[in-house]
């Protein structure tokens, strides 16, 4: 479709980018077909990110508003309408006598919306488009109980004082706190005072708050598990900390390591390691804690899927051997849903005016009414029966993963105690290397994690070790994804 009247003018002579616009008014069509009362608002939307983007180019001449209006099949009015608000925007300027033009100023508005800032996040390296997905940490956000939530939703509002909708105390709502530290003392083994609990933004801004105050204090670095979760590192290199990478055995972090790691702070998985799947051992845990009483250290302990056991009752929180060494922090994000944002923290009292302080000036406290009503659901029982529904299912689909790969790659070792959201699967050395594995599960349509992903170290021997979620899928479609990939080697 050609604009009337762009032939005529002598002002400038058409570019190639002018020729490649042309087309542009088709972008115009889906506006012009809106709704009677959103078409005038929707034309100029449309005509603004034309502009933006640049598929109208700065220089190029529009239409009259007779002729673009008779293009669109829309009033006259509308199209004027709509060129004199981008006028007035700068998007557009109108020259007497010789039409309307796409303003120079579109070249500084298309570098403030640079992709940089706007752009979604670049495709997951192994298939975003993935008919499976076994990559691991996330739970089955359609186990959310939201009658659960909504009914303590409206019980919380039309019992909440309207003192309680201003600003919060930085450490939470006093009756949050004190649901928290009851239930983490009987399923935990917490030593939990209410005065030195903080609710926070989930475990990722507990880290962030304790990297700030360690930074404050001098410290200068902060030891992290090899292999371990990535975004510890991430965090704490924000709040200015250099990390560490200390390695594991199978039974926990090796005593040397943080004798020659030169930090006094760790933070570390020892109820459920991540992503090895060990429960760090008795010994193991004892000689950490004498360890940071020895450098007048602490020890962060991220205590991300405790509640899910499956052969025995979970092993209690590190924090309960020594309250006044170990920061403990959790978080809803595995129980109800990452979304909420919701977590906590158990503080040692030396740390705790400082933490508090960090959390009242990062962002005033945590929604008041987030609080109010987890607190409902804590104390009504709602979240204990979320948590024993959440464990039946989880514990069926590990069950379904095992059984599947069992069936699919036979001689195949899985490692780790029975506890969490996911397994670490060793496959015989027929399945390797690697990188050759992933990208046949990517091309068979299923997203997988290696070991080797989560830390320094490569496995000797060569196998292939996959970190493998299971807690989002269901029984059926786990077994179609193992099948899936087994059925992709079996036909090369």
């Amino acid at each position: 479709m050609t604009p009337s009247g762009t032939t005529s003018s002598t002002t400038a002579r058409p570019s190639a980018r002018d020729a490649d616009a042309q087309p542009a008014w088709e972008v115009l069509l889906p506006a012009a077909s809106a709704p009677a009362r959103r078409r005038g608002h929707a034309l100029q939307e449309a005509l603004r990110e034309a502009v933006r983007t640049g598929r109208l180019g700065a220089g190029t001449r529009l239409p009259s508003s007779r002729a673009l209006a008779a293009d669109l099949g829309v009033s006259r009015g509308l199209v004027t309408e709509a060129y004199e608000q981008l006028t007035a925007e700068g998007y557009l300027r109108s020259d007497r006598g010789s039409g309307t033009w796409v303003s120079g100023a579109v070249r500084t508005m298309r570098a403030v919306t640079s992709p940089s800032v706007h752009a979604p996040p670049p495709p997951d390296a192994y298939g975003s488009e993935a008919t499976v997905d076994f990559r691991p940490g996330v739970p089955d956000l359609s186990l959310f109980p939201r009658s659960a939530w909504a009914t303590a939703q409206r019980a919380v509002l039309a019992a909440l004082p309207h003192h309680s909708l201003g600003y919060p105390d930085p450490r939470g709502l006093p009756v949050l706190r004190a649901a928290l530290a009851g239930l983490l003392a009987r399923r935990r083994g917490v030593v939990a005072d209410p005065d030195r609990l903080v609710v926070c933004s989930g475990v990722a801004q507990a880290a962030t708050l304790m990297g700030s105050v360690l930074r404050a204090r001098g410290h200068a670095g902060v030891g992290v598990e090899d292999p371990g979760s990535p975004e510890h590192a991430r965090l704490f290199a924000v709040t200015g900390l250099e990390t560490v990478w200390l390695p594991l055995d199978d039974e926990g972090l090796l005593p040397a390591s943080l004798d020659a790691a030169g930090v006094r702070a760790v933070v570390v998985t020892p109820s459920h390691q991540f992503p090895s799947g060990i429960a760090w051992s008795a010994e193991r845990r004892g000689m950490l804690l004498d360890w940071a009483r020895a450098v007048d250290g602490y020890v962060l302990e991220d205590d991300y899927d405790g509640d899910f056991r499956y052969d025995r009752a979970p092993v209690g929180a590190l924090q309960g051997l020594d309250p006044e060494r170990v920061v403990y922090a959790g978080s809803v994000s595995k129980s109800l849903a990452p979304g909420l944002r919701l977590g906590w923290m158990v503080v040692p009292g030396s740390l705790l005016d400082e933490v508090v302080e960090r959390k009242r000036t990062m962002d005033l406290g945590h929604p008041a009414l987030d609080q109010a009503t987890m607190a409902h659901l804590v104390t009504s029982g709602g979240y204990d029966r979320q948590l024993r529904r959440c464990q039946r299912v989880y514990r069926e689909r590990r069950d379904a993963l095992l059984t599947a790969l069992d069936a699919c790659f036979p001689g195949t070792s899985v490692t780790g105690i029975a506890a969490g959201l996911h397994v670490i699967a060793c496959l015989p050395d027929r399945y390797g290397p690697t990188d050759r594995f992933l990208a046949r599960a990517a091309d068979a349509g299923v997203a997988l994690r290696a070991l080797e992903e989560y830390g320094t170290r490569r496995p000797a021997d060569g196998n292939v070790r996959l970190v493998i979620g299971y807690a989002h899928q269901t029984p059926t479609a786990i077994a179609a994804g193992v099948r899936r990939i087994a059925e992709a080697f079996d036909a090369r």
